[in-house]
């Protein structure tokens, strides 16, 4: 079986969740500068990428474990967590179940907080549209605009390799992975609490995670740091290369 996970360089360890039909592979590039500082570390969640073993559930709890598992196989004991969309969704519910491992937590376009009644609603259209028609007929169009439109002719490479990687994202996992994000809690409570720092960084052209929510939770940790990019939509890690990286770095520095 592929490796479920990339794993290089050495050092304090930063560990890299994708987000919703995406993989590992989103991050190969944004990790090579870290891998000079760092150990630098990117997994497949349950159900994508090479991470394809049966699922039973699709939680973000359940993928959550998954992570923990893998970290395990790998001997990493200690990590910055970084989540992208999905995976910061998946990161909240593991500091909620393993927060003593966490050295610090990047919301990476990401948030804590639960899905409105009208985007649970979407998920709902979302699933029943895939039922119906199938994962490329729902990824073609749905990638483009994750991107902030003056980015997207300048990144036509990257759309088309999220294109590839969500094409080849199994029907079960694309479906089982929105019901799973339409169904996860609040979990600011879980910031509020956080004895480790935070990271936010947000794109202030981002339709999935819009301005006002992303500042309803910046405040909660006790300490947290906070980015927000202009002209960027919801894929800083190629929107914003260098900036996001380095907003990483620093905040690796301070924690380790």
């Amino acid at each position: 079986m592929a490796n479920t996970y990339l794993d290089a360089g050495t050092g304090d360890a930063l560990v890299f969740l994708h987000g919703f039909c995406e993989s590992k592979e989103v991050w190969t590039d944004f990790m090579r500068p870290l891998q000079q500082q760092f150990r630098t570390v990117a997994l497949d969640l349950p159900g994508f990428g090479a991470n394809t073993h049966a699922v039973s559930s699709y939680t973000m709890e359940s993928m959550a474990d998954d992570v923990k598992r893998q970290l395990d196989e790998l001997g990493i004991q200690k990590y910055l967590l970084i989540g992208h969309s999905m995976g910061g969704y998946v990161s909240m519910a593991f500091a909620e179940k393993y927060g003593p491992l966490l050295q610090g937590l990047c919301l990476f376009h990401s948030s804590a907080l639960p899905d409105t009644d009208e985007k649970k609603e979407n998920r709902d259209k979302t699933i029943s549209y895939v039922e119906r028609h199938g994962v490329k007929n729902f990824i073609n169009p749905f990638v483009e605009p994750l991107f902030y439109r003056e980015n997207r002719e300048r990144l036509k490479p990257e759309i088309e390799m999220m294109k590839e990687i969500g094409r080849a994202t199994p029907k079960k996992s694309v479906i089982g992975a929105l019901a799973a994000m339409r169904d996860r809690p609040d979990r600011t409570d879980v910031l509020r609490a956080a004895k480790f720092s935070v990271l936010f960084i947000f794109g202030k052209e981002d339709a999935a995670v819009p301005l006002d929510k992303a500042l309803e939770q910046c405040h909660l940790p006790g300490n947290s740091m906070v980015y927000f990019l202009e002209k960027t939509g919801h894929m800083g890690m190629f929107e914003r290369t260098s900036e996001t990286r380095k907003a990483i770095q620093k905040f690796a520095e301070t924690i380790f």
